[in-house]
């Protein structure tokens, strides 16, 4: 949440809003029908109906908590949003997220059009955003949502994330040149990025990466990037040591590193009463890439509908690569619900019977504790939890999508394609595009295979209509994972790790290796969901790395609300960060 206050948010009374509220609460004409005793309260002497006094306790504790949070949440100041600067720099906005307005044939957007999406951002009107003049048939996705008001948790507002790299600096370089080593690696399977891998790409990729001043992500010991690391998940926090909220800190989250890429929650079968869902997946045809024709290109940053169609595999497998997890994540997986299922359900002896992963409870569960009642979807079930994850991923999205179009608006991967393809095939020297991009090995390959230096795209779509940082997938991974940790042990030892065949990737065999935990996993989850949009060639290895802190305060802010309403004795949510430290609730 927010550390740092801008000092010029009025503050009313605590008493003044408290009393507002209560007379706002019961008002209207039913309320003012009830009798009052002299202190204004209702007079609780004529009730004879069974439990009459704790039923009025329980109506007024309602009324008292959903106050107190409201103005606690309310509380909790506005943080400074910094940005990477570009859209300033840039007077032609090459920096900025121009796509599905008109450009021009360089890819450059119509400055008039770009002028009246600003008004529309500055006023946060529904008409004004209604006479953006769109560059095709693709609309702008939902900005008017993100001002819709949270009656839990804090506001968009008052989440404080570390700008973006900008266009011209080495970390956005790095990034540029591991996006175009994931698209010329999608179809190799994950297993070719063992230590003694022998596979040409996968070296020459490690090496290149390893070398990168920019480069954010997993390094080991020794400070090198090698096979095993590639494309591993990261988080990036702001560095609280600087008070304008302006230095990242990247870290690991537990458990990214340990095991198969691939989670052991995206490779099992879920269990869902007596049916399941099969972990298996339709993928892509190898080979399947758009984006990279410069044509197909344009016509997509205009916002001009696909004429081209994905074609899939007649055979169904787990996943095994780059690509299969970029289709994985193609319209907003589901991986949440599934992991909630396999967490709950107990293990299964029956071949014909799917079971789960039978998850003990975090040790904070108040049930674990009472010999006569058991939980339900109330509270601390499964029906209630389900409940909190789909609650979540609106307010979330909320959060995630203010910061995309209120004050980042920061350009997608495959428009710093476009700039490389005009940079170095048309000398559009004008561009300030850093060395390491454009001496790039990865993007030089790229050329050879595609005959531009366009980055290619898994979706024949590209990217949604909205801007990249941060990424809207991998925040609703992440505050997904998030509830999850609050309500299951993360040191539970997954049962049977598994991982595909690498001679026939539809049959699973196990993986043998150090043990995988619930809580890793769900955190390998959380950035496997986040890179695997990363895989299809849409988002940078920022924009999931920072959705997860982003995420992690709205799961945050929605659990300290909840933890206010149960009667139940409870100590209070205790689960692990992505960066390792304890939140307690």
């Amino acid at each position: 949440m927010a550390d740092f206050p801008t000092g010029d948010e009025p503050k009313p009374a605590r008493r003044q809003f408290l009393g507002a509220t209560a007379a706002l609460a019961v008002g209207g004409s039913a309320a003012a029908a009830e009798p009052r005793a002299a202190d204004g309260a209702p007079d609780l002497s004529p009730l004879r109906e069974r439990g009459g006094d704790l039923n009025q306790q329980l109506r007024r504790k309602t009324l008292k908590v959903r106050v107190e949070r409201a103005k606690a949440n309310y509380d909790e100041p506005i943080a400074r949003h910094p940005t990477n600067g570009d859209e300033d720099r840039y007077p032609n906005k090459i920096g900025s997220d121009t796509r599905g307005l008109p450009h021009n044939a360089r890819g450059e957007v119509d400055l008039a059009a770009w002028g009246l999406l600003r008004q529309a951002i500055d006023t946060r009107q529904q008409a004004d955003f209604e006479r953006v003049p769109l560059g095709g048939t693709r609309k702008l996705v939902n900005p008017l949502g993100t001002l819709a008001v949270n009656l839990e948790g804090i506001s968009p507002p008052q989440i404080l994330i570390p700008p973006p790299p900008g266009l011209a600096g080495a970390e956005r370089a790095a990034e540029a040149v591991e996006a175009y080593w994931q698209s010329l690696l999608r179809d190799v399977p994950f297993h070719a990025y063992q230590a003694d891998t022998q596979h040409p790409l996968v070296l020459a990729a490690a090496r290149e990466i390893d070398a990168l001043r920019g480069y954010t992500g997993p390094r080991d010991a020794n400070g090198r990037v090698t096979p095993p690391l590639l494309f591993r998940g990261t988080a990036r926090y702001v560095d609280r040591s600087d008070r304008s909220g302006s230095t990242p800190r990247h870290v690991v989250p537990p458990g990214v590193l340990d095991g198969p890429y691939i989670s052991q929650f995206l490779l099992r079968d879920i269990p869902y009463g007596p049916q399941f869902i099969a972990g298996q997946l339709r993928p892509q045809k190898p080979g399947s890439d758009f984006l990279a024709d410069p044509a197909e290109w344009l016509a997509n940053q205009d916002g001009k509908a696909a004429t081209r169609r994905l074609e899939f595999d007649t055979q169904v497998r787990y996943l095994q690569s780059g690509r299969d997890l970029a289709e994985y994540v193609r319209g907003g997986a589901p991986g949440f619900w599934g992991a909630l299922q396999l967490l709950s359900t107990a293990r299964s002896s029956n071949p014909l019977v799917v079971g789960g992963f039978g998850a003990a409870l975090n040790p904070r569960n108040p049930y674990l504790a009472l010999k006569t009642s058991a939980s339900a979807a109330a509270s601390w079930g499964t029906g209630y939890i389900q409940g909190l994850l789909t609650t979540a991923t609106s307010r979330n999205i909320r959060a995630n999508y203010w910061q995309k179009w209120f004050v980042q608006r920061t350009l997608r991967p495959e428009a710093f394609g476009g700039l490389v393809h005009q940079r170095l095939a048309n000398g559009v020297s004008a561009y300030p595009l850093h060395a390491d991009a454009l001496g790039s090995e990865a993007i030089a390959r790229s050329f050879a295979k595609f005959g531009t230096y366009l980055l290619s795209s898994a979706y024949p779509e590209g990217a949604p209509n909205h801007s990249s940082y941060p990424g809207g997938a991998s925040s609703n991974a992440a505050v997904g994972a998030t509830i999850l940790k609050a309500f299951f042990d993360e040191n539970h030892v997954i049962p049977d790790p598994v991982q595909p065949d690498p001679s026939d990737p539809a049959k699973l065999i196990p993986y043998v290796g150090p043990p995988l935990t619930v809580g890793g996993e769900l955190n390998k989850l959380a950035t496997n969901l986040g890179t695997g949009r990363n895989w299809a060639g849409i988002h940078w290895r920022s924009d999931a790395a920072s959705s997860l802190p982003q995420a992690e305060e709205v799961g945050i802010a929605l659990l300290r609300d909840e933890r206010f309403t149960f009667h139940e004795a409870f100590q209070g949510f205790r689960f692990t960060r992505f960066d390792g430290s304890v939140a307690e609730i």
